[in-house]
């Protein structure tokens, strides 16, 4: 029996979709903007933790970035009800200023010209005058929303969803920072949760086009990844481990400036799927934050010496002994002037902001 004419002419449609979304042009070999070179730090032993100002309803996913003159700003996701914000501010002497919202279901709305069921987890990347942002949103499935602000996010331009994949657009999500290239483009991390679960890396162009997509290996429920850059050619990324048994933080590496990944060896450091952050220290070590195999009520540092070959327990931030706790979803950066800068959700109350040096990892624990 002769299939119906329009089974036919459906399937060749998304045959042809197909086709030409994978249509890519040759991508030219790749380097990474070169990490600065390795010094100790001067810095003496601090640590500070505020929590970050918040309007009505429920805080959860921060970001950081830091913005050219040195002021950091934050972005977070805001819920109250079926409402859902996303919140940003910018820490100035006087401290963090009231937050201001910059992206809402709506505007995602009226700048996809599609409904938008909810938003997620937001990124910010400062690069020069430009402010990124990018945010999750769903329909039928989630997608990767951009938008950008010239004005060190006073005003924003309405999103564009990022155009991950040929089928429907869906299965994109955004968590960590993108990674700056030496031809001025961005590599950015992240999940893909369409017909499958894997972590992705997206090589967008000095304009924002995506150049090239690459699929990081790993075991099956790795997701967000988080990257770090050893050289021009070589970076390493740790993943969540959302497989159905809880385990341990996945790894993999790319020798070529992210055009090819392999699996790595797989970091002694349990992962009750839970997400996960990664940093490069001035003094060239590495910084991981995330929970341990206790679960979510602790919020645990570690330490690499070696580019991640070795790790070793730093400092625990936070701890509760009842088991309604939360502190999940750490978010890492790393200033010019060598502090570091954590976020992470707290009791699943607000947002809470710490600052802290490298002498203070160094510390013996009280």
């Amino acid at each position: 029996m002769r299939p119906p004419t329009h089974h036919l002419a459906l399937a060749l449609f998304i045959v042809a979709i197909v086709a030409a979304y994978w249509r890519a042009p040759a991508v030219s070999s790749t380097e990474f903007s070169p990490p600065a070179k390795a010094v100790a730090s001067s810095l003496p032993a601090q640590f500070a933790s505020e929590m970050l100002p918040e309007q009505e309803g429920a805080a959860s996913h921060p970001n950081l970035t830091e913005l050219p003159d040195g002021r950091i700003a934050a972005a977070w996701l805001s819920s109250k009800g079926e409402a859902q914000v996303i919140h940003f501010s910018v820490l100035d002497r006087d401290g963090w200023r009231q937050p201001v919202p910059i992206a809402s279901r709506e505007s995602t709305a009226g700048g996809a010209f599609a409904y938008v069921n909810q938003i997620g987890q937001p990124v910010l990347h400062a690069e020069g005058s430009w402010l990124h942002l990018w945010y999750v949103s769903s329909t039928l499935g989630p997608s990767i929303n951009h938008s950008l602000s010239t004005d060190g996010g006073k005003s924003w331009a309405n999103p564009s969803r990022l155009q991950t994949s040929p089928l429907a657009n869906f299965g994109g999500e955004v968590r960590t920072p993108p990674i700056a290239l030496a031809d001025g483009g961005l590599g950015l991390p992240i999940s893909h949760h369409f017909i499958g679960q894997h972590g992705e890396w997206l090589r967008l162009a000095a304009t924002g086009q995506i150049l090239d997509k690459v699929r990081l290996p790993s075991a099956e429920g790795a997701l967000q990844p988080a990257i770090v850059v050893l050289s021009e050619k070589r970076a390493l990324a740790v993943l969540r481990n959302a497989g159905s048994v809880p385990g341990f933080v996945h790894a993999a590496t790319t020798l070529d400036g992210g055009q090819v990944w392999q699996e790595g060896a797989a970091p002694p450091i349990p992962n009750p799927n839970s997400a996960v952050t990664l940093l490069r220290l001035r003094s060239g070590r590495l910084l991981l934050a995330g929970n341990p195999a206790a679960g979510t009520q602790t919020l645990q540092l570690w330490l690499s010496a070696d580019e991640g070959k070795n790790w070793q327990v730093s400092r625990r931030i936070e701890f509760a002994p009842d088991g309604g706790a939360e502190f999940t979803n750490p978010a890492l950066l790393l200033g010019r002037d060598g502090r570091i800068h954590l976020a992470y959700d707290w009791r699943r109350q607000g947002i809470k902001y710490a600052v802290l040096t490298e002498a203070w990892l160094d510390e013996e624990a009280p």
